[in-house]
C-alpha cells in the first residue's frame, strides 16, 4: 500500500494524536528556564562542596526531541515529562570516594528541600508537582575523551558513554525525515512506538516488564536508515514494524557506521543491538531467547494491525479502521485523534 494517501482520515487521525502525546512547543522555553535555575543552583552546591563542574549539556529524549509529554498507565493517560540533567565533574583524588549520587542528593535537597527527590540506580529524580515535570539530576566524570563522559552507577558499574554524539545521531536522522516528502518525522515515529511499547508492556503479562527508550531509539533508527518514512504514518508505521520484527527473528545484528567502522561483537550474546557511539556495548545482551520471541511478536502484530487499519480506512471503513489502530495506541486514542 505504497500508495496510501496523505489525505486518509487514519494518516490525519495518527497524526493529530502524536501531536498530543508530543510535549507542546510553547513549554520550551519555559523547561529550559526552570532547567538553567537547577543546573545554577546544583552547580553552586558541588563547587561549595569541592567539586569542579566542567559542563552541564543537555541530553536525553528532550534534547532529541523524541520526549512524551504524558505516558498511558492503565486506561488513562498521566501527564508529566522527564528531563535529563547531566552534570560533568573533574575527577581528582577528592572525588575518587564515595559515589556522585549520593552527594548530589545532598545538593538537591539543600537546594530544593520541599521538592520530592529519589535516587536512582543513575541519577537523582527531583519532581515538581505543579509543573508535572520532572528532572533527573546525572552526575558524570570527565572522559580523556572531551567528546566522551564516565557514568559510574549506584552499583559500581562504569559506562562510558558521549551525550553529544548521542544527541546528533538522533537529530540528524529526524532533518533527513524532514526533507522527504509527506510530514512523517522520525522523531515523531518514535514517540508513537514509545507509546505503543507502554501499551505492550501493560499487556505482556510480565514476559517483558521493559523496553528502554534507548532500544526504541535504535531499532527505530534502524527502520529509519533501511527502510525510510513513508508520505503517511500508517504505512510508516506498518513498513517499520515488519521490519523490526523481521530483524529480531533472525537475530540481525543491529549498528551503525556514524561514529565507528565495526562493532566489538561478543558471540556469546542471543542478539546484539549496538551502541551507536560506543562500538562494545550490546544494550539487548541481558535479554534472554523468550523475551525477544515475544518481542518479534510485538512488532509482527503491530504490522498486521496497522496494515488492517490501512485496508479499513480505504474501504470507507471508520470504525474498523478506528478500532484496529486502538489496540495499538489504547483506548485513549480515540479520544485524541480527531
Amino acid at each position: 500500500m505504497e500508495n496510501y494517501s496523505s489525505k486518509s482520515k487514519l494518516h490525519v487521525r495518527i497524526r493529530n494524536f502524536v501531536w498530543w502525546i508530543a510535549p507542546e512547543k510553547e513549554t520550551r522555553d519555559s523547561i529550559k528556564k526552570q532547567s538553567k535555575d537547577i543546573k545554577d543552583r546544583i552547580k553552586a552546591k558541588a563547587e561549595e562542596d569541592g567539586l569542579t563542574v566542567t559542563s552541564m549539556p543537555y541530553s536525553g529524549s528532550f534534547a532529541k526531541k523524541t520526549g512524551l509529554r504524558r505516558h498511558f498507565k492503565g486506561d488513562t493517560e498521566i501527564e508529566g515529562q522527564d528531563i535529563d540533567l547531566p552534570f560533568v565533574v573533574k575527577k581528582d583524588k577528592e572525588t575518587e570516594f564515595g559515589p556522585l549520587i549520593t552527594r548530589f542528593e545532598g545538593y538537591a535537597k539543600a537546594s530544593y528541600p520541599d521538592t520530592p527527590r529519589k535516587p536512582t540506580k543513575s541519577s537523582v529524580k527531583l519532581t515538581f508537582s505543579g509543573t508535572k515535570l520532572a528532572y533527573d539530576l546525572v552526575p558524570m566524570f570527565e572522559n580523556p575523551d572531551p567528546e566522551k563522559q564516565t557514568l559510574i552507577r549506584e552499583n559500581g558499574e562504569i559506562i562510558t558513554t558521549s551525550i553529544g554524539r548521542h544527541k546528533d545521531f538522533i537529530r540528524s536522522r529526524v532533518n533527513e525525515s524532514d526533507e522527504e516528502d509527506g510530514i512523517v518525522l522520525f522523531n515523531d515515529c518514535i514517540r508513537l512506538l514509545k507509546w505503543w511499547r507502554e501499551v505492550k508492556v501493560k499487556e505482556s503479562n510480565g514476559i517483558i516488564s521493559d523496553v528502554p527508550s534507548f532500544l526504541i531509539d535504535l531499532l527505530a533508527a534502524k527502520a529509519h536508515d533501511q527502510v525510510g518514512v513513508s508520505s503517511t504514518y500508517p504505512q510508516t508505521l506498518a513498513n517499520w514494524f515488519n521490519y523490526i520484527a523481521s530483524i529480531i527473528r533472525r537475530r540481525e545484528t543491529v549498528w551503525f557506521n556514524d561514529y565507528y567502522k565495526n562493532p566489538k561483537l561478543d558471540s556469546s550474546h542471543i542478539w546484539s543491538v549496538m551502541d551507536p557511539v560506543m562500538p562494545d556495548n550490546n544494550i539487548v545482551k541481558k535479554w534472554s531467547g523468550y523475551q525477544l520471541d515475544e518481542l518479534a511478536n510485538w512488532f509482527q502484530q503491530g504490522s498486521e494491525i496497522m496494515n488492517r487499519a490501512m485496508v479499513a480506512d480505504m474501504l470507507s471503513d471508520d470504525p474498523g479502521s478506528l478500532e484496529h489502530v486502538k489496540q495499538l495506541f489504547g483506548k485513549i486514542f480515540q479520544s485524541h485523534c480527531d
